[in-house]
């Protein structure tokens, strides 16, 4: 067999590799690409700061009142950046932010609950949310009132603290629900 090739044999292998890479690169990119009109990806960020108040209102309500303008973060604390935020049996989500109670409900909580409330610093909030912390809030909380507003649910065991300002009607959460 002679070892030489036609020149045009080996310029059609040239030209059929190329073409085949181009059509490779080109399926990968459009697979890769959105669909037009395609919704985002709907997992949350882990910092992304929410601004919903339904899911803070179905879990606090009952201690709190309705909520308002909130500012929050929910995430799972153990999955990775790359995880998305459907809780499983054993994950511990924490929701952490501010909002707004009903006017006077603040007081009326502090005044009539019961409960020892005391005054107290706001610890260090995730960088995102430090924002939305008015300056000059006077916070205050009780391990009594913690206790009462943490009302496990169904497959969910909440723990975690509460704090009140009076005069500007705003809570301050950090709760870790552990779903079992």
């Amino acid at each position: 067999m002679d070892e030489r090739r036609a020149p045009g044999r080996t310029d059609r292998r040239r030209f059929l590799a190329f073409a085949g890479g181009a059509a490779l690169l080109l399926t990968a990119a459009g697979a890769a690409a959105p669909w037009p009109g395609a919704e985002p990806d709907p997992a949350p960020d882990r910092w992304r700061v929410r601004t919903d108040p339904a899911p803070l209102n179905s879990r606090f309500e009952h201690a709190l009142g309705r909520l308002s303008d909130p500012h929050w973060l929910g995430y799972d604390i153990d999955a990775s950046s790359s995880d998305r935020f459907l809780p499983g049996p054993d994950s511990r989500i924490r929701l952490v932010g501010i909002a707004r109670m009903r006017p006077g409900a603040a007081a009326g909580i502090l005044e009539r609950s019961g409960h020892a409330f005391a005054p107290v610093d706001l610890p260090d909030p995730p960088g995102p949310l430090r924002v939305h912390v008015p300056a000059g809030a006077r916070w205050r909380t009780g391990p009594g009132f913690d206790a009462a507003a943490n009302r496990p649910g169904p497959s969910v065991v909440p723990s975690g603290t509460h704090r009140l300002d009076a005069a500007l009607d705003l809570v301050w959460f950090d709760v870790l629900l552990l779903h079992t």
